[in-house]
């Protein structure tokens, strides 16, 4: 769609073009077919600011259409993240369940709309005998006790995807340098160069960072820049420039950016570990010459006389 398209051009949208673009969205959207609405819906996903009226229009479609965009845009702000989980149901609810991180605020949304549900099975059924309302009495304990322990479960959950991906403290990772030299060796293809480099922010042997490179598929250059903290624009490239086959586009990204995006962390970080332990026990560095021995020291001081001169001086 030639709409998304140029809206995705926009770095930082002024305020005219966000309401000029939230106008010319929705008609065209309802005009398209569903698997047009499913490309603009994943392109405006990877967008940094996306009008909340386009983003709440978005978000009440039906989610086989609104999933990725509810589980990953970081456009969409909290009320309107509450006011989707509330209006459209459990499904909607998951996905938002899913995004990498949540605020307290719509965490405690979320545990409020699950206790707002009703138990499946109970009947709404006034009973007068005493027998059934202790029976509710019970039933009602349990499930709050059930939405504590859901309540507990959600808010880890958001502690351990909320963490901060730009803090690699104790992570090996590239250096400035580092990234700069393999971008201009992936501008230049030149591999041998680029795998020297890799090497070195590595830590490993050269032959390592050559096997890397020598993966036609390039998943494992994709793990190796993704352990090293590498950006996300400069990654592609370097995939992009060593694998053609990566170039190609999907949509409005290319397969580089799915195979990035597919890869955790910190399983990369745990495989590439693997790789350098391996490396380790396998590749045996050159063996340093042995210095040279040092003549032994005079048996008579510093410098012994010859025969001829110990003669005289005893002639003396």
């Amino acid at each position: 769609m030639a709409t998304i398209t140029s809206f995705e051009g926009m770095g930082h949208p002024s305020k005219s073009e966000l309401r000029q673009f939230a106008e010319l969205f929705t008609p065209v959207f309802q005009a398209s077919s569903d698997e047009a609405k499913r490309q603009a819906v994943a392109a405006l996903s990877q967008c940094e600011t996306v009008p909340q009226a386009v983003a709440l229009f978005i978000g009440c479609q039906p989610i086989a259409i609104a999933a990725p965009f509810l589980t990953s845009s970081p456009a969409i702000d909290d009320d309107t993240l509450i006011t989707i989980a509330r209006t459209q149901g459990a499904a909607h609810a998951r996905a938002i369940v899913r995004r990498p991180s949540l605020s307290p605020k719509v965490i405690d949304a979320l545990v409020g709309l699950h206790q707002a549900e009703p138990e499946r099975g109970m009947t709404m059924i006034e009973q007068p005998t005493n027998v059934a309302s202790s029976g509710a009495e019970v039933a009602e304990t349990e499930r709050q006790s059930r939405e504590e322990i859901l309540r507990q479960q959600i808010k880890q959950a958001a502690r351990h995807l909320a963490r901060d991906d730009n803090d690699r403290l104790g992570l090996r990772s590239l250096n400035e340098t580092q990234e700069a030299l393999l971008v201009r060796f992936a501008r230049e293809r030149d591999a041998l160069q680029f795998a020297t480099t890799l090497a070195d922010a590595l830590s490993s042997s050269y032959w390592l960072a050559e096997r890397i490179l020598l993966d036609t598929s390039g998943q494992q250059l994709a793990v190796t820049l993704t352990s090293l903290g590498m950006g996300i624009a400069d990654a592609v490239y370097s995939l992009e420039r060593f694998y053609p086959h990566l170039a190609e586009r999907h949509g409005s990204v290319s397969r580089a950016w799915l195979v990035l995006d597919d890869i955790d962390s910190e399983e990369s970080q745990a495989r590439v570990e693997a790789w350098r332990r391996a490396d380790s026990y396998t590749y045996l560095p050159r063996e340093k010459p042995a210095p040279a021995q040092r003549p032994a020291a005079p048996l008579f001081g510093a410098k012994s006389g010859t025969i001829r001169e110990l003669r005289v001086a005893n002639r003396r």
